[in-house]
């Protein structure tokens, strides 16, 4: 019996970790890593450098290189070495052609972005390329098997928007699934109001960043006030910014922002996916997206993401061989009527198989 080979598609430091969490839940399968990539027009922005502040980027690819090697991963970059049983993706803003033949799971990254300009224009003109509107248009391709999600609220919010609910398995996802676990840690504060910014201005988007840090200081109001910048953001900037503004403040370019928040008494977000650290450890939280909505949607803390993920994988492979293995029904008027053909998503009927 061969070994089941599975490709993992990766994407920024987040979205990496989460597909190695799983990929280590899969002890039977051949795991193989790629950096994000497509095979159509969007390379062609990434050689050009338009797409820097993206996963398909130099930059960010680069850290995920770096990481799969540090960790000894096998590296099969673009997928060019299959065939592959299985593929997982951390995204389907993308959804490169030379994996479409095959299974497809989509795990959910975390917190997904306003509904912004880019977004209202995809939804009018499909035409529109779906990547520019964001996280926004997550799970929304329908071009995945299943899409493993956060919650029931995530669930719920993802169908809204038209995704396909036979396809949405609820799951948690690894990264935000037991943030108990921060709390063991040896951040060497307490007791302060942190903020965690965001890299709107380095994903198209605009930002009063003056503004954030005034409100900051506000709610502080004389405590401790530390910034934690986000991985994607140009730090120069960023740093100018607040010493302008708040120079008693400490920044932090790098570290574990989960520690951090688990060390804190405020945290201030705006469009970030540690929001959900900071409610599910009992924060005083504020946030751009509404308090009480992002409670509804609170990835399930079950500690158990990532095998949930592994079995979804296990359930698609397992589908997959006993619907090849089924004899072709010899009518006359296709002889390989039996098999099923991986280039489409499999129905509920080949799931359940």
């Amino acid at each position: 019996m061969k070994t089941p080979r599975a490709l993992f598609i990766c994407g920024s430091i987040n979205q990496t970790t989460q597909m190695h969490k799983v990929a280590q839940q899969l002890v039977e399968c051949d795991c193989f890593f790629t950096t994000y990539y497509d095979d159509g027009y969007p390379e062609t922005l990434k050689r050009l450098r338009w797409a820097e502040s993206t996963p398909l980027g130099y930059k960010l690819s680069a850290r995920t290189l770096a990481y799969l090697e540090r960790h000894s991963l096998a590296i099969d970059q673009a997928g060019l070495n299959g065939p592959y049983d299985l593929v997982i993706t951390c995204s389907d803003l993308l959804v490169p052609g030379n994996i479409r033949r095959y299974p497809v799971v989509l795990v959910q990254e975390g917190i997904t972005d306003p509904e912004g300009l880019f977004y209202r224009i995809w939804r009018r003109y499909r035409w529109f390329p779906r990547w520019l509107a964001g996280t926004a248009v997550t799970g929304l391709s329908d071009q995945y098997t299943m899409f493993c999600v956060a919650s029931e609220g995530y669930k719920r919010h993802f169908v809204s928007k038209g995704a396909n609910p036979d396809k949405l398995v609820v799951t948690g996802i690894p990264n935000f699934d037991n943030c108990r676990e921060f709390l063991d840690n040896t951040f060497p504060h307490r007791d302060y109001v942190l903020v965690c910014t965001s890299d709107i201005r380095e994903t198209f988007g605009r930002e009063d960043r003056k503004a954030l840090i005034r409100k900051a200081l506000r709610i502080a109001n004389g405590r401790k006030l530390i910034f934690k910048l986000h991985p994607n953001e140009r730090v120069g900037r960023a740093t100018r910014e607040i010493k302008r503004h708040a120079p008693a403040a400490e920044i932090y370019a790098a570290g574990s922002a989960e520690e951090m928040i688990a060390n804190c008494s405020v945290l201030i977000t705006r469009f970030s996916s540690t929001a959900y650290v900071g409610l599910a450890l009992g924060k005083e939280v504020y946030s751009d997206f509404d308090i009480e909505d992002l409670r509804q949607k609170m990835p399930i803390q079950t500690g158990t993401a990532a095998a949930a993920i592994a079995a979804v994988c296990r359930r698609l492979m397992r589908g997959a061989e006993q619907t090849a293995d089924q004899p072709a029904i010899a009518d006359g008027r296709n002889d390989q009527a039996g098999v099923a053909d991986l280039s489409r998503p499999a129905t509920a009927h080949e799931l359940a198989l």
